[in-house]
C-alpha cells in the first residue's frame, strides 16, 4: 500500500469525519481518479511532437496515454475533425496514490519560485484542477533529452460534494495551497 493511501486511511478520513460530522463512513470524501492531459497543438504539423509527448507522459505516470482527437473542425487553427491533438491518462487505485504522493512531495517543490498552488481552482462540484507550465519538474524526465517544454493539466476528481470538503481533503493529504 502506498504512503498516501495509508495516510488517507489512518489520518485524513478521521480528521474529515470529525470536522464535517458525517453520520456514515461512506460519506467521507475520497480521491476517485486523477486525469493528466497534455495538449500538443503542433501535432497537426509535426507528428513526432505527439509521439514525444506520449512517451514523456507515459514515463511520468507509469501508464500508457490515450491519444485525444479533435471533436470538431476549426478552420482558424487548421484542425480537422479526428486529428490527433493531445494525450491523456486517467489514474485510479494504487497508481493514482503514487502519482499524488510524487506530485505533492517531490515535483511541486521543484517548481521555480514555488509559493503553493492556487486555492481557487475548484469547479463547484468538489474537483480540483491544476495547470503545470513544464514537464521538467518530474524526476523521470531527463533535462538533456527534452526537445520542447510542454505544460499539462492535472484534475483531481473526488467524491466530495462541495469545494470546501475537497479543499480540506487535499490539504490534509499534503497539497501545498498558497496562503
Amino acid at each position: 500500500m502506498s504512503r498516501m493511501k495509508e495516510k488517507y486511511n489512518n489520518e485524513v478520513a478521521k480528521a474529515l469525519m470529525e470536522k464535517f460530522n458525517y453520520d456514515n463512513v461512506m460519506e467521507i470524501p475520497r480521491l476517485e481518479k486523477i486525469v493528466i492531459n497534455i495538449g500538443v497543438g503542433e501535432a497537426k504539423d509535426n507528428s513526432k511532437a505527439l509521439e514525444v509527448a506520449i512517451k514523456e507522459l507515459g514515463m511520468i505516470t507509469g501508464q500508457k496515454p490515450v491519444v485525444t482527437r479533435a471533436k470538431k473542425s476549426v478552420s482558424n487553427f487548421k484542425i480537422r475533425e479526428g486529428m490527433p491533438i493531445g494525450a491523456k491518462v486517467t489514474l485510479r487505485g494504487e497508481k493514482m496514490y503514487h502519482f499524488a504522493d510524487k506530485l505533492m512531495n517531490i515535483s511541486l517543490p521543484r517548481v521555480r519560485d514555488f509559493r503553493g498552488v492556487s486555492a481557487n481552482a475548484f469547479d463547484g462540484r468538489g474537483n480540483y484542477a491544476l495547470g503545470l507550465k513544464e514537464q521538467l519538474i518530474f524526476p523521470e524526465i531527463e533535462y538533456d533529452k527534452v526537445d520542447k517544454v510542454r505544460g499539462m493539466d492535472i484534475v483531481f476528481v473526488t467524491s466530495a460534494k462541495t469545494d470546501e470538503e475537497c479543499r480540506e481533503l487535499l490539504r490534509l493529504m499534503g497539497m501545498p495551497f498558497a496562503k
